[in-house]
């Protein structure tokens, strides 16, 4: 018996001994290089630090989600390139998913020729380099677009020229209340949705979740409209003269073009790969269990939703993950196009400015770095929620 767990104890010890040695050898590696580059530098003079993020940046960003100008610090502007690098991400990320979801149902529809069109869009954009895309929104198709004055008019509500997409603004009085009606409705509906599954898995009642959810969504917040003062205006832009030559728009909210080319291009190349990833889920379901949920009476929406999807999601998520981080990180090709995401602002400007390479360069690649990490860590969680359960 001791003899045994000798053994066991010993096979542990050296199961542990590869892996001290590799942790070790690469801290030997990080070491080496981070000694030899402070040797270099000091050789040369250069400090080592991040004090300079406090300085001021004395430069201009074209757009940005909170208040920037050249007075504030480099710590600021990173803020700043760090929100819009979110931004186009989360907006390419949503059209991507939707785009993708369609083009892959799409595919293998009965109707031949919706099926080819989704076949010739997967083709496409697929097989053509994402920075050519990128070229082709921003130069070709929103460069072609009229000036201001002559500015494509939506009722009177937006415009579109070629100096971007001008939409009314928001103005909210109790917003706060708004919000809480929102985060209670989506609490409500997690609970409409784990009741129906009681319900259909107990009983074999199939509650009208979707219905209820829509009801639930718009319920609540129209309650704080009705009850609790929250009221919402809008700020329409209106065309402005600033010279004979050059007009603008005042008020309402200003959607730069680099914004719009890098979400179309990104969102549409990325549909393309999401879409073969729902197909491949789909066609890996089982013929018999469609089948057998078509024998008891099941409608081909209901087969989808709730025979095909549960179970082409195993397939489905894992490889969409991948295509979300790739997503995130292409969008790094914004500075192509000149718009302020973290490499343009802080890897590009603040770097040539301080020349502190080692420090922004570091800090850069940390943030793309924790950026996937999240997304995968929120991926992970969900396709381990999605998964089906055996009972």
């Amino acid at each position: 018996m001791n003899l045994k767990k000798l053994n066991i104890e010993n096979k542990k010890v050296r199961d542990l001994i590869p892996q001290a040695i590799t942790i070790l050898a690469l801290l030997s590696v990080i070491i080496y290089f981070a000694t030899n580059a402070q040797i270099n530098m000091g050789n040369r003079g250069i400090s080592f630090g991040f004090g300079f993020l406090n300085q001021e940046a004395s430069f201009d960003i074209t757009f940005s989600m909170i208040e920037y100008d050249g007075s504030h610090s480099y710590g600021r502007a990173f803020l700043v390139g760090l929100l819009n690098t979110i931004l186009v991400s989360v907006i390419g990320i949503f059209f991507a998913t939707i785009a993708g979801v369609i083009v892959g149902v799409s595919r293998l529809s009965e109707n031949y020729l919706i099926a080819k069109v989704a076949e010739w869009y997967v083709e496409i954009f697929r097989n053509i380099p994402l920075i050519l895309q990128i070229f082709f929104w921003y130069f070709a198709a929103l460069r072609a677009l009229p000036l201001p004055e002559n500015g494509i008019n939506f009722n009177d509500i937006s415009f579109l020229t070629i100096k971007g997409w001008y939409v009314p603004k928001f103005i909210w009085t109790n917003f706060n209340i708004f919000l809480l009606s929102i985060i209670a409705a989506i609490i409500a509906i997690f609970f409409i949705k784990s009741y129906a599954t009681k319900q259909r898995e107990q009983f074999g009642k199939q509650l009208p979740t979707i219905s209820l959810s829509i009801l639930t969504l718009i319920l609540l917040p129209l309650i704080g409209f009705l009850f609790f003062g929250v009221s919402l205006n809008f700020e329409y832009p209106v065309l402005k003269q600033l010279s004979p030559t050059v007009y603008t728009y005042a008020g309402g909210v200003s959607i730069i073009p680099e914004l719009i080319a890098l979400a179309l291009a990104l969102s549409m190349y990325t549909a393309t790969f999401i879409a073969e990833n729902v197909r491949a889920g789909i066609l890996g379901v089982n013929k018999g269990q469609k089948e057998a949920a078509a024998s008891i009476g099941l409608t081909k929406n209901q087969i989808l939703k709730l025979v095909v999807m549960p179970q082409a999601l195993r397939i489905i998520i894992p490889p969409t993950t991948n295509q979300y981080l790739n997503l995130t990180k292409n969008s790094s090709l914004a500075a192509a196009i000149a718009y302020p995401d973290i490499v343009l602002v802080f890897a590009g400007t603040a770097l040539m400015q301080t020349g502190r390479a080692i420090e922004i360069i570091s800090i850069t690649m940390l943030t793309y770095l924790t950026l996937s990490i999240s997304i995968s860590i929120f991926m992970n969680w969900y396709n381990k929620k999605m998964a089906i359960k055996e009972k």
